[in-house]
């Protein structure tokens, strides 16, 4: 493979802040309810930052489904704070959405996979622990994340080692939507050094294609048309790869978009092509 897709993938290290303001509507919509920096660790060495969770609830709303969004970053950075306005508008769309933290390898810690995917497994226990009491429904259970966020939500449910050992499942995801996620990770890319080593079988064992099987569950997977050079040949090829095993899947290509706009779109705008495709998977019969 030529280096220009290895050079462009380094841009993943930039991330664009998203504390938008949602457009002004003409109508009042949806009223919401917010609870912000949930711990979701209980541990005595948990993270104060990183093990911590928000969440948008629709209000007075009963049995609602809950989707669990995990930012990306480049396994390096990004925060939940960013992303209110997504959990905001996709609460008024009637879906209870928990907008998580994790754990992030940087220059001054030792953090490497497989700690991001574990925090992203105790999130995910704790969503189902917790959708009941927020009101939602337990067994309507969805993930999401963008770009690194979207490599993980796809190695949640495509590894089921993380969520057993959350006393969870694959079983209990309904519906995974992966956007402009990386979906093999391999050693000669310098952007995966710190987070995923150098190791051919650890990042072997870290991308999400390596452990398609069938079974798994329905999958929505998006990318953009002006996407990171590499990003949209892996998302159809872990598309087709889902298919030839019998799962069901969705491959969505957003027009006049590229790595970031994909996602702020998304955030900001119920309009937005695949906001509307992402709320339809959800609350489709």
């Amino acid at each position: 493979m030529s280096r220009q897709p290895f050079v462009l993938l380094l841009s993943l290290i930039a991330w664009p802040l998203l504390a938008q303001e949602a457009p002004k509507a003409t109508v009042a919509p949806p009223e919401i309810t917010k609870q912000l920096n949930i711990t979701y660790n209980p541990d005595k060495d948990a993270d104060p930052v990183r093990h911590k969770l928000d969440v948008y609830l629709p209000k007075d709303v009963k049995k609602f489904p809950m989707m669990m969004f995990v930012h990306g970053g480049s396994w390096n950075s990004g925060s939940k704070d960013l992303y209110g306005s997504l959990g905001q508008t996709f609460a008024q769309q009637g879906i209870g959405t928990v907008i998580i933290n994790y754990r992030l390898s940087r220059a001054d810690n030792n953090v490497k996979h497989p700690d991001h995917i574990k925090d992203v497994a105790k999130a995910f226990a704790w969503m189902k622990a917790n959708a009941a009491k927020l009101g939602g429904d337990e067994k309507k259970l969805y993930v999401s994340g963008h770009s690194a966020g979207g490599h993980l939500v796809s190695l949640l449910a495509t590894d089921d080692q993380y969520l057993k050992a959350e006393k969870c499942s694959v079983a209990d995801i309904s519906g995974v939507m992966p956007i402009s996620g990386v979906y093999a990770i391999t050693s000669i890319v310098p952007v995966f050094h710190r987070p995923f080593g150098k190791e051919d079988e650890m990042c072997k064992a870290a991308s999400p294609v390596t452990h398609v099987k069938g079974s798994l569950p329905p999958f929505l997977v998006s990318y953009a048309d002006a996407d990171f050079l590499t990003l949209d040949k892996m998302a159809e090829d872990f598309g087709k790869k889902l298919k030839e095993l019998k799962n069901e899947v969705t491959v969505m290509k957003l027009e006049k978009r590229n790595h970031f706009s994909i996602i702020i779109n998304l955030a900001v705008s119920a309009q937005d092509p695949l906001t509307k495709a992402m709320v339809g998977f959800v609350t489709k019969k």
